[in-house]
Parts: structure tokens; C-alpha cells; sequence
């Protein structure tokens, strides 16, 4: 959920984000081919995780989008672009010199 943007912009979170991580505990860095498919599965379970709740009458109040078609045209494209990103090789780490 850290990263966001191209590919290169991933790359250069993902260095970031590895560095400041890096001070605390080394890193397992074949567990980044792991990001995409949590990615995916965090998209899964939050619509479940509504969708399992919607009868309270708190869900449709707090979370009325989740009713609007126009969010689950964004969700099939947002799975479309998961899909693509899923397809692609995992990110992997810049060499550092």
C-alpha cells in the first residue's frame, strides 16, 4: 500500500522505504515478489470485509459509494491495471554502489 505510480516511481519508494528499514532489521528481498498478489488480496478482502457488513445500518451511512456503480466500474479497472501488475516481473531491489 506503500507504493504507488509507475514502475519507476515504485522502484524509487521501494528503495526509500528499504532503506529506513534496513536501520532496524535486514531484508528479505525475495519476499518482494510477494507484493503485488498481497495487493491484490487487500483489494479482495476490504470489498468483502463491506460487503459482509453492509446489512448494519452503519455500513451503507458510512460507506454509500460502495452501493455506486460508478465504484465497481473503478474496481473492474482497478483489478484490469492488478492484473497487468501481477503479469509483470516482481520489483527488485536498486544496486547499491
Amino acid at each position: 500500500m506503500m507504493l504507488s505510480g509507475d514502475r519507476a516511481d515504485k522502484l524509487a519508494q521501494l528503495d526509500t522505504i528499504l532503506e529506513a528499514y534496513g536501520e532496524f532489521a535486514n531484508f528479505d528481498a525475495s519476499q518482494l515478489q510477494l507484493i503485488e498478489p498481497l495487493r491484490g488480496l487487500r483489494m479482495v478482502h476490504y470489498m468483502a470485509w463491506l460487503a459482509k457488513r453492509w446489512q448494519d445500518p452503519a455500513f451503507p451511512r458510512a460507506f454509500p459509494w460502495f452501493a455506486d456503480a460508478k465504484y465497481w466500474e473503478n474496481q473492474v479497472l482497478a483489478f484490469k491495471e492488478q492484473i497487468a501488475a501481477l503479469e509483470e516481473p516482481p520489483l527488485q531491489l536498486m544496486p547499491q554502489w
